[in-house]
């Protein structure tokens, strides 16, 4: 087994990026946050709509359903593997190819299911063939992440990334190579969508009824900002890369900054659910139950104070 290094400066002469003890600790504490809030959200999410779905509208269910498994998926699998990264120094493959894998096609398929919820709120109605298309365009996003994720493990231009924490692309050779790919990932994964989805976005705020019965999809603009925000560290460093005729990345702490935002997106999303009034009872509700359950079942209470009636 071989462990997966990266050289920051693109050559192969170069000296590794080594975090002080501080630093270390600082983003382990950061990262095991992260992790439990995001795991613990998303599974809190998808109990409420399995468990509470008659407690609020959500006509966009699809959509919703496939931005969550991507968060939990995330949550679950890629910020323990960096945790671990940073305690052990690396990761190993071939577990190093499949997180690159793993989080290129979740972050594809977030984006993805996210601009296929901004397009179906301008859909008037919904249905089965409506469902039908929906459900196609959110597995088309996961499919198109793993097919663009899975070249660069192909072309083994997958390593080690100590500021990332994680295994990513990594360019040493060929500026052409990585012009294309680059470019071709981006507009189809990113660009387009994200065109698409701030596009339906403001066709929906203009065009929003007031007297319209609420749904869990109004909290659709959130979540376009929440992911906006949070992606736009990562996208800042592939543009830095794509200047650099060198190969050389762009600055470690960017790159730390893109990761550590991108993996703050999964654990916001929960929170965003939780804005709408019906989820936040429906979860108040789940949870209380859950957690409060009565001494005495209800209809032996009911039969006792019957009882007392009558004597």
């Amino acid at each position: 087994m071989r462990r997966c290094s990266l050289n920051v400066s693109g050559t192969s002469d170069a000296s590794e990026l080594t975090w002080s003890q501080t630093q270390k600790w600082l983003l382990v504490s950061v990262l095991s946050l992260q992790t439990v809030i995001g795991v613990s959200g998303n599974c809190l999410v998808l109990l409420v709509k399995a468990k509470s779905r008659g407690r609020f509208n959500n006509r966009c269910w699809i959509s919703l359903l496939s931005l969550t498994l991507s968060d939990l998926g995330c949550s679950a699998l890629i910020m323990p593997g960096s945790l671990l990264a940073v305690l052990t120094g690396g990761q190993r493959s071939p577990w190093c190819e499949v997180v690159s894998l793993l989080k290129f096609t979740f972050i594809t398929s977030s984006i993805g299911s996210i601009t296929v919820l901004s397009v179906q709120r301008l859909v008037p109605s919904a249905g089965k063939v409506v469902d039908c298309l929906v459900l196609g365009a959110c597995l088309s996003s996961w499919a198109t992440g793993t097919v663009f994720g899975a070249v660069p493990v192909n072309y083994s231009w997958i390593k080690y990334d100590p500021a990332e924490m994680l295994c990513a692309v990594f360019w040493e050779s060929s500026y052409s190579d990585m012009l294309i790919y680059i470019l071709c990932a981006s507009s189809v994964c990113i660009f387009f969508p994200f065109v698409l989805m701030i596009l339906c976005s403001v066709v929906a705020a203009a065009k929003r009824d007031r007297n319209k019965e609420e749904d869990l999809s109004d909290v659709a603009p959130l979540l376009v900002a929440a992911y906006t925000l949070c992606y736009t560290p990562f996208v800042l460093s592939e543009v830095i890369l794509l200047g650099r005729l060198d190969l050389s990345p762009s600055p470690a702490w960017l790159r730390t900054v893109s990761s550590l935002m991108s993996y703050l997106d999964c654990g916001l999303n929960p929170v965003v659910y939780c804005c709408h009034q019906d989820f936040r009872e429906a979860a108040l509700v789940l949870l209380w139950t859950r957690t409060h359950t009565p001494t005495e079942p209800v209809l032996t209470a009911a039969h006792i104070l019957d009882q007392q009636q009558i004597r």
